[in-house]
């Protein structure tokens, strides 16, 4: 697809770069591997899979079992990691079920690392082509992209489409011109983690976007600024109509000023190639932007006699914590405080709603929406109920401190427990024996099973939508390299992020930070290897393909966030999922950071255009020994 005029806008540009990029593939390496439990009683499957998501994993797991939904109950209290591999499920979990329902005894079957390795998921790799237009005041005229993905044996995988998509928003070229191509490949198989395709962009564009502002002698942070998306900005594609898709709110500019205030980048860009002994220096910037929300889900909650509030989540737990601050919306909504709510979770079984999957960054924006959208039900009931009771119209009460009460007269309403009996006796909505049509079946059967306990607050997310949900980190780092033993040291980190309201600061600070770290080994270490006589995997362990560990976290000092606080003007309360954009951020500011440190001992000596970097890569370059491959060569 293209759009734009791509002969004019090279002709228009003062610097052209053009480069062959490689990003590998990698294991996504979970810690824990898939695991599944099963057991068969009264009909009903009773699963233990290792997913991500809760509510969204009944259905693949009746599918494989050959049941209804209703016959299936979903046990994931805890799960150990999944990055994009395990949304949903895996059909590996068939083989529990069915063993199980044969034998008549309860099945468990945990796969092991290097099964992990062969029949988990990986990050696919991405071989590109780049053509990049600068005009002299650093404005972005051209982008030309060939990109092709690597999806393994079964294909399905949409990170070459991606990396177009991704450059698309982050950098608003003035013409665009994008192709890809997908090839198979007898490897294991490929599936999206952390911000498929985005990842690959930031890595393998930012450092020609440092080449290109480089040579025009021009600021990074300035040239990010000038070409980043704000407003409702148009991204990817043209569609049938000649038209382009816009995102519901970027606000990217307010990102970068934010981080590079926290990295002090007006005093820390003198740095540059500055030399200590054997280690140059070298700072870096990256704009990532990535998915950052779902709609159309359900919030469901009761309010009993006892005065306490039941939220129940479908949401899975895979670390993040989403599945409580999300309820959060909820209860404060409800202006209910935190230690008078329950949740219910990790269990089917519990009456948990219809969810979203647990898988790019969707959680957060869907979930406030959803829980807002069962609060405006509750109130309204209990505006219903008090205006019966005490006389009035409903619009004349409001809901705050534990009660429903006249406006401007607290003394004159009723007390939750009060108005939660009050909606049993009145049955019906209240309580929830009669339920809204546009909730999701599992949400109506959930519900129908919590009918009669208290006051209920049921609803779908029908708020509208501005369009794409996208968040927004910049990320900035500064790096030392040993030109003597090519080891590469991340001194410093800070991100600056647009994700509108911020939930949980803690739980999003985890997020931010994780993210980046994922970043760094995608920079850094993130690879595998094949014996390229054989073909056989060689990386198939923790210790020949790690993960990044706290050893990979900055030590000189603490890292940084900021977020720009401003919220998504057409959600309820502004919120966006940051977990993905946060990982592109910090690979590809540490990669412009590497090229910055040794284009300071000379033109070329940083260009790498290859990534993870690793200490061979640099003193081979270094040293101008050949490599025994070329850039594009995979799996080594």
């Amino acid at each position: 697809w293209e759009y734009g005029d791509l002969a004019a806008g090279f002709a228009e540009a003062d610097v052209i770069i053009e480069e062959h990029s490689y990003s590998q593939s990698t294991s996504h390496q979970p810690l824990e591997s898939r695991t599944t439990m099963a057991y068969w009683e009264g009909g009903k499957l009773y699963v233990y899979p290792s997913v991500q998501s809760t509510a969204r994993s009944v259905g693949p797991m009746a599918r494989w079992a050959g049941i209804e939904p209703s016959n299936v109950v979903v046990i994931n209290e805890y799960t150990g990691g999944g990055f994009g591999g395990k949304i949903s499920g895996y059909v590996q979990a068939q083989i529990p079920i069915l063993m199980s329902k044969t034998l008549g005894k309860p099945v468990q079957m945990r796969i092991s690392r290097r099964e992990e390795n062969a029949i988990g998921r990986a990050r696919p790799g991405v071989q590109a082509r780049i053509k990049l237009g600068m005009r002299a005041d650093g404005k972005i005229t051209a982008l030309d992209i060939h990109a092709i993905g690597d999806q393994g044996p079964y294909g399905g995988s949409g990170d070459a489409q991606n990396v177009a998509g991704v450059g698309s928003l982050c950098y608003q070229p003035t013409a665009t011109r994008i192709r890809y191509t997908n090839v198979w490949t007898n490897t294991p198989p490929r599936g999206p983690q952390r911000g498929p395709g985005g990842v690959q962009s930031m890595t393998m564009l930012e450092p020609i976007i440092h080449k290109a502002t480089k040579r025009l002698g021009l600021d990074h942070v300035d040239v990010h600024a000038m070409n980043a998306p704000e407003g409702q900005a148009l991204f990817g594609p043209p569609g049938r109509d000649g038209t382009r898709s816009n995102v519901s709110s970027a606000f990217a500019k307010e990102a970068i000023a934010k981080g590079a205030e926290l990295f002090n980048w007006t005093e820390r860009k003198e740095r540059s190639g500055r030399r200590n002994g054997s280690k140059v220096t070298g700072i870096g910037m990256c704009l990532s932007a990535y998915s950052a929300g779902a709609s159309g889900v359900d919030g469901l909650f009761v309010i009993k006699p006892d005065g306490r509030m039941y939220i129940q989540s479908g949401i899975g737990n895979l670390g993040t914590g989403s599945t409580f601050d999300m309820m959060r919306a909820a209860a404060e909504g409800m202006d209910m405080p935190w230690d008078k709510c329950e949740i219910a979770w990790g269990n089917t079984a519990l009456h948990l709603p219809w969810s979203c999957s647990q898988g790019g960054s969707s959680t957060t924006h869907a979930h406030t929406r959803a829980n807002w959208a069962a609060v405006q039900d509750a109130t309204r009931k209990m505006k219903e109920i008090a205006a019966t009771a005490l006389g009035g119209s409903a619009d004349s009460y409001e809901v705050s401190g534990e009660r429903v009460h006249r406006r401007g007269n607290r003394g004159q309403g009723l007390s939750f427990a009060q108005v939660a009996q009050r909606a049993i006796d009145l049955g019906g909505e209240y309580d929830g024996h009669t339920l809204p049509e546009d909730i999701n079946g599992m949400t109506t059967a959930s519900a129908t099973g919590l009918a009669g306990q208290g006051l209920m607050g049921v609803g779908k997310d029908n708020f509208e939508l501005g369009g794409g949900l996208r968040s927004f980190t910049a990320g900035f780092a500064e790096v030392e390299v040993d030109v003597e033993t090519g080891d590469i040291k991340i001194i410093d980190y800070a991100a600056g992020t647009d994700a509108g309201t911020i939930i949980h600061p803690k739980t999003f600070e985890g997020q931010v930070f994780g993210g980046a770290i994922q970043g760094f080994s995608v920079a850094l270490a993130s690879k595998w290897v094949y014996d390229r006589r054989w073909g056989l995997l060689v990386a198939k362990r923790f210790y020949n393909n790690r993960p990044p560990s706290i050893m990979d976290v900055p030590h000189e000092q603490p890292m940084k966030w900021g977020n720009a606080d401003l919220p998504d003007p057409f959600s309820p309360l502004g919120a966006k999922g940051i977990g993905e954009a946060a990982q592109g951020a910090g690979s590809g500011a540490v990669v412009s950071a590497i090229a910055d440190a040794l284009e300071s001992l000379g033109e070329g000596t940083g260009d790498f255009y290859r990534s993870p970097i690793t200490r061979d890569m640099i003193l081979t370059k270094l040293e101008q020994a050949p490599t025994g491959h070329d850039r594009l060569t995979a799996h080594v």
